[in-house]
């Protein structure tokens, strides 16, 4: 990313932001864990190998009190995740680093073991499909583990069996007979994903002499034989007791339609019951009461092209032998809330949920259903935990001057405390603002706006409009893939609107611009630029418009109705909704909203004609979400009819950065190095009229 002129090979950068290579090597923290009596605080934190060609992960240990310096616990070159407190404080993880007492077997993600009383940790169980993720509960010694099976396999040996034969024939078809068949990057099949119980296995009859450091083998039993592929897109929790598992599943509708239904799977017997399932409702478990008695329950209705979805909370008896009503919990709350954990002493529920450019920590009473703000700070709360008294709950927190941090909150002052970390807060040079604007029906369409410090009337900054994706989002939390400190090193000033469809503002700010992409939320848009650039530190004359996923639709929308920015870079993005709606990984949500009629009226593609701004189209071809068929027919389109005609060589303004291995994210280290340096490079040409080199890795 670094041009020759602003930083020489070998010399240190101002910040972090000032070189893509450090700006990379900054730790990445994901992830929080307590043990069941309070004492150890446990996350995940990612960096980049030696060789800057991939992330890998480790688990490190926190100290609560905030006193003592982090240290790490586990280290491998595969990395581990997902770490999980056992009652008895042992703790699991999965991990793909090679076995010790199997160093030749194929690597395999496991899972992996802790002890509470010190000792390396070591597998525990390992199986050729592996594992994806690990539960426990916390009253009880109960684990359990989230894997896939081959559908029509009879027990975990016919499952290697199986999955061996495909993989000596080199078989890789799939023959499906539901919806989807994609999910992110991911083609789904053969395997469908079960919830196991990890229980004490039985000693092989002649099997091999027991020594001193011999672990017992552990099994998994199957709980979950019968769901199909329906516990893919899961939400799945465990009763503090150990004996139910809470879980959504996938029901299957007509014309390849579904919702979740919430079922309970009974540990003891594996019996699964569902438990709610009403037309046009999907629902999804919350955290389980510390007696066992009382389910949080998280609605969502289905959207109609006229109707936005609506997020709630509920309660629901689970303690009685037929499940009663729900009970409704704060629906006067404006804002689509998100449980994390109940008090000790079950008298209320902290979530969190997008509010005004934030998003806080919530107390809500069960009693009463009032709601009370825990955390008053424009920080965005991950990750709650809360420590076993009661006093104090333990949370990743973010915002856009510094990343995930683990922080300890007092629920009585809600003074927050950032605890002793793996790493230092990356030092960026430059100044946040919370600004705003009202849009023509009155309405306030807030943004933050991130300033380089040089910026001033005598030395005003380039602009760079940047709108989030989602629609159903905000910007409110760090971002390292779409991270504005790197573009502010560079000298410009980068505003993060949230128009109509952002979450944090109400229902009716997401009502104004449902089925109407084209119209609220690119008015929204425009004004909230009008605004900003009326500034005397912010240069009129060079701005550009920027986006991602629903952000790149906007930013085609944009370029085919007006020609006020220099350039335009449109990452993952929609151009032809018809085309889309039917070939995303999930039409059965999008094609709810996306009528035929709405497509025509706010589908960028039919205004191919009017765009006159140089466009960088940034696509992977491993993307589901937003099939590469967009980004490909809206690069061709480009070149054989924009209004921006090529010149006299042929040669078009517009670029197209394509990644064959990439998803709708760019996650390859090096690949995130080449996409802000192309997009540097076009952005300097195009709005600054300077030429930047393009990363050499690109051979051109």
């Amino acid at each position: 990313m670094d041009s020759a002129d602003t930083q020489a090979k070998g010399d240190q950068p101002e910040t972090a932001f000032h070189n893509i290579d450090h700006y990379l090597a900054i730790p990445r923290v994901s992830g929080l864990a307590l043990s069941p009596d309070g004492k150890r605080l446990v996350t995940t934190v990612t960096t980049l190998n030696s060789k800057g060609t991939e992330f890998a992960s480790a688990l490190w240990e926190l100290d609560p009190s905030g006193r003592n310096h982090a240290r790490r616990i586990t280290r491998s070159s595969k990395g581990e995740a997902g770490a999980v407190f056992a009652a008895n404080g042992d703790l699991y993880f999965t991990s793909a680093r090679p076995d010790p007492e199997s160093p030749d077997a194929d690597p395999v993600n496991a899972l992996w073991m802790l002890p509470a009383d010190g000792g390396e940790a070591r597998v525990v169980h390992s199986r050729s499909g592996g594992v994806a993720s690990v539960m426990a509960a916390k009253d009880a010694h109960a684990t359990f583990v989230n894997a896939e099976v081959l559908a029509g396999s009879t027990d975990e040996e016919n499952d290697e069996e199986r999955r061996k034969a495909r993989k000596d024939n080199k078989v890789s078809a799939i023959l499906h007979s539901g919806y989807p068949v994609r999910y992110w990057d991911a083609d789904l099949g053969p395997a469908e994903p079960r919830i196991f119980a990890v229980e004490q296995g039985d000693e092989e009859p002649g099997g091999k002499p027991s020594t001193v450091d011999a672990t017992a083998p552990l099994k998994l039993r199957n709980l979950t034989p019968g769901v199909g592929g329906s516990l893919r897109e899961s939400k799945t929790v465990v009763s503090p007791d150990g004996k139910t598992i809470y879980t959504s599943i996938t029901k299957a509708l007509a014309k390849a339609d579904s919702r979740e239904v919430l079922a309970a799977v009974d540990v003891a017997t594996g019996t699964v019951k569902v438990l709610l399932d009403h037309d046009a409702m999907s629902y999804f478990p919350g955290p389980v009461s510390p007696d066992n008695k009382t389910l949080v329950v998280q609605s969502e209705s289905d959207t109609t092209p006229h109707q936005a979805p609506q997020v709630k909370l509920h309660l629901l008896n689970v303690a009685v032998g037929e499940t009663t009503d729900l009970e409704p919990l704060a629906h006067q709350w404006d804002r689509w809330p998100n449980p994390l954990a109940w008090l000790p002493d079950g008298s209320a529920v902290l979530a969190t949920a997008d509010d005004d450019g934030a998003s806080p920590v919530f107390r809500v009473n069960v009693a009463d259903g009032s709601v009370t703000r825990v955390t008053n700070d424009a920080a965005a709360y991950t990750d709650v935990v809360v420590s076993p008294d009661g006093s104090a709950a333990y949370a990743l927190r973010s915002s856009y001057e510094f990343p995930a941090e683990a922080v300890r909150i007092d629920l009585a002052s809600g003074e927050v405390l950032r605890l002793q970390a793996p790493a230092e807060r990356p030092v960026f040079k430059g100044k946040l603002e919370r600004v705003e604007t009202t849009a023509e029906d009155g309405s306030r369409v807030p943004a933050y706006l991130a300033l380089p410090e040089e910026a001033s009337t005598a030395n005003p900054a380039p602009l760079l409009l940047w709108i989030h994706g989602g629609p159903l989002g905000s910007w409110n939390a760090w971002t390292w893939r779409w991270n504005p400190w790197l573009l502010v090193a560079r000298g410009y000033a980068v505003l993060l609107p949230d128009p109509a469809l952002s979450t944090g503002y109400g229902q009716e700010f997401i009502q104004r611009g449902w089925g109407e992409w084209g119209k609220k939320p690119f008015a929204d848009l425009m004004a909230i630029t009008d605004a900003v650039v009326a500034r005397p530190d912010i240069d009129q004359s060079r701005t550009a418009a920027m986006g991602g996923s629903f952000g790149g639709y906007m930013a085609n929308w944009v370029a085919g109705q007006t020609d006020r920015f220099k350039a335009i870079v449109t990452h993952a993005s929609l151009w032809a909704l018809d085309q889309f709606g039917p070939t995303t990984d999930a039409a059965q949500y999008w094609l709810k909203e996306m009528t035929v009629e709405m497509a025509m009226e706010n589908s960028p593609h039919l205004n191919v004609g009017n765009i006159k701004t140089p466009m960088l189209v940034i696509h992977g071809d491993k993307d589901y979400r937003v099939p590469i068929g967009e980004g490909l027919r809206l690069w061709y389109e480009l070149l054989s009819s924009s209004g921006l005609p090529a010149d006299e060589n042929g040669q078009s303004p517009h670029r197209f950065l394509y990644f064959p291995d990439e998803n709708h994210w760019v996650l390859q280290p090096q690949h995130a190095k080449i996409w802000y340096g192309v997009v540097e490079h076009f952005l300097a040409r195009q709005v600054l009229g300077k030429d930047v080199a393009l990363p050499e890795e690109l051979g051109v």
